[in-house]
């Protein structure tokens, strides 16, 4: 590992936004390393782990193979990109489905940021990944919008003093509305995909909040990305309340 290079962990760093990601950081000449269940031979390292285990067994193999990756190293930051999607009221297979997206949205998440209290460097970021759409209630999605729900609150949760992560540093929540990805064309091909955010435009926002401390939202704050006619805004929340969050640990 090349010990003068900025480090960065994206968990998910296979899928298509963590893809983006991982390709955004190695092009910047950072030492990326991927946390996925699939490997990523465009970063510098993969930590896969195995889909028929727990999640605390989950979390204890990520943990131990960073440890040893690292080598006493730091993280500058941990983003996490992994989550999946899937439809489906109360009436319909509801604790099967809340079931996978708490596998695919929460786990990951919790375990990014444990990975972040462990290994990241004062004044580093982690950042999660939310929904603009799980602010309010989501009927015909319920089980995507409980777990995205949950990000939301582990969030706010890792901005207020107390929780475990490293002095000065930022946790953020990142809440697209619907990412331009291929996967995502082929499954809505009538849709608008000039209000789509770009991978690309989400990877570069990251890398602004990780070097530029200026630039860096309130800790522990839920960033909507808002895209119209292909342009993105950034912008809080108009429900978010920031009044208790300390801007360092």
């Amino acid at each position: 590992m090349a010990t003068n290079l900025k480090k960065i962990a994206v968990y998910g760093g296979r899928g298509a936004l963590g893809s983006a990601c991982v390709n955004h950081f190695k092009s910047a000449n950072w030492w990326v390393v991927n946390v996925d269940m699939k490997r990523n031979d465009t970063a510098d390292h993969n930590i896969i782990l195995p889909r028929d285990v727990s999640w605390v067994e989950q979390e204890d193999i990520a943990v131990t193979q960073m440890d040893g990756t690292l080598m006493g190293e730091n993280l500058d930051a941990v983003v996490c990109v992994a989550g999946g999607w899937t439809a489906g009221n109360a009436a319909n297979s509801l604790s099967k489905k809340a079931d996978l997206m708490w596998r695919q949205s929460v786990w990951s998440s919790c375990i990014a940021a444990t990975i972040a209290c462990k290994f990241m460097a004062p004044k580093g970021v982690l950042a999660l990944t939310g929904a603009q759409i799980a602010v309010n209630g989501t009927p015909s999605m319920i089980g995507y919008g409980m777990a995205k729900a949950a990000v939301h609150h582990l969030t706010k949760s890792l901005g207020v003093e107390g929780s475990g992560m490293p002095r000065y540093s930022l946790a953020v929540a990142i809440l697209p509305n619907v990412l331009d990805t291929e996967e995502n064309r082929k499954r809505m091909s009538k849709s608008d995909f000039s209000s789509w955010t770009p991978p690309a435009f989400v990877a570069q926002l990251l890398q602004k909040w990780i070097e530029d401390e200026a630039e860096r939202p309130p800790n522990g704050c839920l960033i909507e990305l808002v895209t119209e006619d292909n342009v993105t805004n950034v912008m809080l929340p108009a429900l978010e309340d920031l009044s208790n969050y300390d801007p360092g640990q």
